[in-house]
């Protein structure tokens, strides 16, 4: 193969990179910063994520997805072109076959947009494949059997479940929500009881350090508590609260329980063989958001089907992508192609 082969999980939170023979070679945030006037791009990635609510009014750092989909085109032409030059080299002689991975529940246009965006990006071939069935193909989940198995793939902006059987999706179902909007109940929670204005990356942050989906032992909770620094909303200037795992809880719970109507959706409309097998096997989930604290068990105990977080949960979509891509010939029925 003179060509490379790359395989790209473009997420809405992070987009990770998988070259064939080699592994994943990219882990980059999925944020560009672009000058105002001409919309030329400064920054890609990590450095990008930097500048986020911290750029002078000449430079925008913003994110071109929105919950799984292309929401700037020229931008994510851009990114797209950036991460595939970093991967097979600028000076490369035969254009790459890429593949790419996008929710389940997309339409045809925005099927369409991803394609011709990894077409202009530099691409030979553009594949598309749908994102649960990479996930099941990266947490080593053996599709191809005559039997039910379940993913939900819980990423930055939406939330995949879907149940595959004999190499292919039987049911699935997709909601816009995800880590994101986690993201989004902290900052309106701590502005509505607090009077506190903070950023993304701070939401972010307490997400990830005091996001508890469960709580059995409250007294704990309330006891674990963190320092945020923000901007009063009524008087305008700096100040510091503190926050418990409690309150966070409380702050995140409902966005949790959306992604949980997901999971149940598909739950309910699973023919009946499939679902007993499910019952036996249980649900793997994967994807960032779903290394949140316990969110595998409050997934247990609201559907009552056994949960369980896959191993390197983050890294299954991407991985997924990168065996599909070097096995065209096994999945060329869930692949779409350019």
């Amino acid at each position: 193969m003179l060509s490379k082969r790359i395989g790209i999980d473009l997420g809405t939170a992070n987009t990770l990179v998988y070259l064939a023979g080699e592994g994943i070679v990219l882990n980059e945030p999925t944020v560009v910063a672009v000058t105002a006037e001409e919309n030329r791009v400064v920054a890609v990635g990590k450095e990008a994520k930097d500048m986020l609510g911290r750029t002078p009014g000449n430079i925008v750092a913003m994110r071109p997805l929105r919950d799984g989909v292309i929401a700037d085109y020229t931008i994510t032409e851009a990114m797209l072109s950036y991460f595939i030059d970093k991967a097979a080299g600028k000076s490369r002689f035969f254009k790459p076959e890429v593949m790419v991975c996008i929710p389940s529940g997309v339409t045809q246009v925005e099927r369409r947009a991803v394609l011709d965006a990894t077409m202009s990006a530099g691409a030979k071939v553009a594949y598309l494949i749908d994102e649960p069935l990479a996930a099941a193909i990266g947490a080593k989940i053996p599709i191809a059997q005559a039997a039910g198995h379940m993913v939900v793939d819980i990423g930055g902006g939406s939330t995949e479940a879907a149940v595959i059987s004999l190499g292919g999706v039987v049911v699935h179902h997709s909601v816009r929500v995800g880590g994101t909007k986690i993201d989004e109940a902290i900052a309106n929670y701590t502005k509505k009881k607090f009077n506190l204005l903070i950023g993304e990356r701070t939401s972010e942050e307490i997400k990830i350090n005091m996001g508890n989906a469960l709580i059995d032992d409250k007294k704990q909770a309330e006891e674990k508590k963190v320092e945020i620094r923000g901007r009063d909303s009524v008087t305008g200037l700096p100040r510091t609260i503190e926050l418990t795992e409690a309150l966070v809880n409380e702050a995140i719970y409902p966005v949790l329980i959306d992604i949980i109507q997901a999971v149940k959706g598909v739950l309910e409309q699973t023919p009946p063989e499939l679902a007993s097998d499910i019952i036996d096997k249980g649900v793997v989930m994967s994807g960032g958001t779903s290394l949140l604290t316990n969110f595998d068990k409050l997934m247990t105990r609201v559907t009552g089907v056994p949960c369980h977080v896959a191993e390197d949960a983050l890294l299954c979509v991407v991985r997924g992508t990168g065996v599909a891509l070097e096995n065209i010939e096994l999945y060329k029925r869930s692949i779409a192609r350019k």
